[in-house]
């Protein structure tokens, strides 16, 4: 009798689904278009020529592509502290991940290098709706590490460093992450427990720590390519099999029809064909981002449009948990859960507009975008100068409207003044010792607004 209620109450709904897993890959400095899968069903340049990524490709057609995918910032550091807090980079006063670069016209704005005791993570939030919670990888917001964070599991306070002396078989720890993250869900199946667990690959840095035989494949397939490109599509690779081989294990433990699977990068990088700009600038290049998601209710081999950004995984998380408690009153992201159903209605945040805030030097002289709608504008601070672009028409950020349309850029320009003045940004100041004889040689990127198309 028992047995026929519990039946009887599935059915009805009136029994409480179990809360889903979810395993969240996120893999280092990955174009939009460094994938062998599209990102834009409508743009067969969204994908690689070259690289590889057969399992990855699958987990594509197996649950939802996002089009318009934002990473917070276009640098690591940023956009992790974002993912773990649910708020914008330039809201938490954390917008660069490398030192600043001095003998500029402008000094970089400050910028805080460790996550605070007070700030709530997604590890805390999904570990107090009884997720048994792990985090493998890349920390890179120190603080502790993630145990101090919300996460029973980890690999420590680790950076970029703790990579590099992982080679062949194992390059940079992308099957040593695979196989704790195995054991971990063995052990939460066993306690039945949902677990979430953060998957922060430290590929595609140290490229020459790909395996030698995919090193080789590479120097064939991309003749005239230089060492780091070569290597970077080698270890890519690499990275593709470590996925194959995780979610081949949750297949095998008979965790798929309740696991839900994200695939993101922490930042954009170079786009040969598609976009401008690279990692280190708002160009689309730099923030545009892989992203993928499997999972129940998930249609195999669809697409999603919406612009969604990374900050949005924290509502969505704990939407997916069912989590009870208060979330935390200074989110900036949304639910993405209808998304998923197929719904094409925007993502509902506490603000319209996305801000992107990197007042440093790196891929370009410091700058801030604000995306509206399919309008995006990019402010320089040496300059003064605005660009305005119609991505829906330009993905490629190729036509500044600013001259054509100048009511349109000023409301652009206020609402991104605006914003920054009231969560208290760091902004860039003018360099009262400036010398233009010995300004250091620029890493990347145009000067002063002055970019250049797509790179050749």
């Amino acid at each position: 009798m028992k047995s026929l209620l519990l039946l009887l109450l599935a059915a009805s709904g009136s029994l409480a689904a179990a809360p889903p897993n979810i395993l969240f890959m996120l893999s280092d400095d990955q174009a939009w278009s460094g994938l062998s899968c599209q990102m834009h069903s409508d743009m067969p340049d969204s994908k690689s020529s070259i690289v590889q990524t057969p399992n990855i490709a699958r987990l594509a057609e197996q649950g939802m592509r996002f089009s318009a995918a934002y990473a917070p910032a276009p640098v690591c550091s940023p956009t992790r502290i974002s993912l773990q807090t649910g708020r914008n980079p330039a809201t938490l006063g954390w917008t660069k991940a490398a030192p600043a670069e001095p003998g500029h016209r402008l000094i970089e704005g400050d910028n805080r290098k460790s996550i605070r005791d007070d700030e709530i993570t997604i590890g805390q939030m999904l570990k107090s709706a009884g997720y048994a919670t792990a985090h493998y990888g890349k920390w890179h917001l120190s603080g502790g590490g993630p145990a101090a964070h919300g996460y029973d599991e980890s690999d420590g306070d680790t950076g970029n460093q703790d990579a590099a002396p992982h080679l062949p078989p194992n390059p940079v720890d992308i099957f040593g992450m695979g196989s704790r993250a195995v054991d971990f869900m063995k052990r939460s199946q066993a306690a039945r427990k949902p677990f979430f667990i953060q998957m922060s690959y430290n590929a595609l840095h140290y490229p020459e720590n790909a395996t030698p035989a995919l090193l080789e494949k590479y120097r064939k397939l991309a003749s005239g390519g230089n060492d780091k490109e070569v290597g970077r599509a080698a270890i890519a690779e690499d990275l593709d099999r470590g996925v194959g081989e995780l979610l081949a294990k949750v297949d095998a433990m008979g965790l798929s029809k309740n696991t839900i699977v994200i695939y993101m990068s922490d930042n954009g990088g170079s786009n040969r064909r598609t976009l401008n700009g690279g990692k280190g600038d708002v160009w689309e290049g730099g923030i545009r981002v892989p992203l993928i998601i499997r999972g129940p209710g998930i249609a195999a081999g669809s697409w999603c449009h919406q612009r969604v950004v990374g900050y949005d995984f924290f509502p969505t998380f704990c939407r997916w948990a069912g989590v009870k408690s208060p979330l935390p009153t200074q989110l900036e992201g949304g639910d993405i859960t209808h998304l998923l159903s197929g719904s094409s209605d925007p993502v509902k945040r506490p603000r319209e507009p996305l801000v992107f805030h990197f007042p440093h030097y790196q891929g370009d002289s410091p700058h801030s975008a604000i995306l509206s709608g399919h309008m995006k504008l990019i402010h320089f601070y040496e300059t003064g100068e605005n660009h305005l672009f119609d991505l829906k028409a330009d993905i490629g950020e190729s036509k500044n409207l600013a001259a054509a349309k100048p009511e349109l850029t000023s409301t652009l320009v206020k609402q991104l003044a605006d914003y920054l003045r009231d969560v208290g940004a760091e902004m860039p100041k003018t360099n009262p010792n400036f010398d233009p004889s010995k300004e250091p040689a620029r890493k990347g990127g145009g000067k002063g607004g002055k970019k250049g198309g797509k790179k050749p």
